[in-house]
């Protein structure tokens, strides 16, 4: 039943943020969810008949919150040409990026583009299983939709054997609806003993009433696997 109630949700904010793209919506959603139950516990995982807690790969962002969603403070939107590029970064001909864009479209030369580069509020890492000090960053740019002017301080909470950074970790807005980007890097300290392993945090922009959170999931592959 979750893809119904979340597509009613979602149709509500479109209803109170016309100017919305999907892309935003989303967003709100994801960044406003919660992982915890209505005891302040952590959400179990059925899977292994409620003895376990449950993670992203489970749960995703976490469980909906309406009210929260139609005032996320921050948004992570994407745009047509986002989509785009994110095709480019996984090396898409110019003759399929035609079938898919109905336009002709040129990839940029100038710019490294990888996958983990969208505008998604949420970060998926993978690592060599067998390379210590693996190394990822990515690109986030968000949309202030809150206050006019506020401050917004980074908060991570680590993944295991994983260090994050974030650059820069406060954010000053002065306007409605000004853009502001970020770069996080992600560093394993470890190795892992096992293929398939994965790890999880989170990374956060708080401010008075807002915190707009990210979950954040590393897994350690062979590199065929990937």
């Amino acid at each position: 039943m979750s893809c119904p109630h979340v597509s009613g949700i979602a149709a509500l904010l479109k209803s109170v943020h016309k100017d919305w793209s999907p892309a935003a919506i989303k967003s709100a959603l994801m960044t406003t969810a919660y992982t915890q139950n209505n005891k302040w516990a952590p959400i179990l995982d059925l899977g292994f008949n409620g003895s376990e807690s449950a993670n992203p790969f489970a749960y995703g962002s976490g469980h909906v919150d309406p009210m929260r969603a139609s005032n996320p403070g921050l948004i992570y939107d994407i745009t047509h040409e986002d989509y785009l590029n994110y095709l480019c970064s996984l090396k898409y001909t110019p003759e399929q990026m035609a079938l898919v864009s109905r336009e002709s479209f040129t990839c940029p030369n100038d710019t490294v583009l990888q996958p983990g580069d969208l505008n998604y509020p949420s970060f998926a890492v993978v690592f060599d299983s067998d390379v210590l000090n693996n190394s990822a960053t990515y690109r986030r740019t968000v949309t202030n939709v809150g206050l006019p002017c506020n401050t917004y301080v980074v908060r991570v909470q680590e993944p295991e054997g994983v260090s994050v950074r974030v650059e820069p970790n406060v954010l000053k807005f002065r306007h409605l609806n000004q853009k502001l980007s970020y770069r996080v890097s992600f560093v394993a300290e470890r190795e892992s003993s096992s293929s398939g392993e994965a790890v999880f945090g989170s990374l956060s922009w708080v401010f008075w009433k807002y915190t707009v959170r990210s979950p954040i999931a590393v897994t350690w592959q062979q590199p065929e696997e990937y």
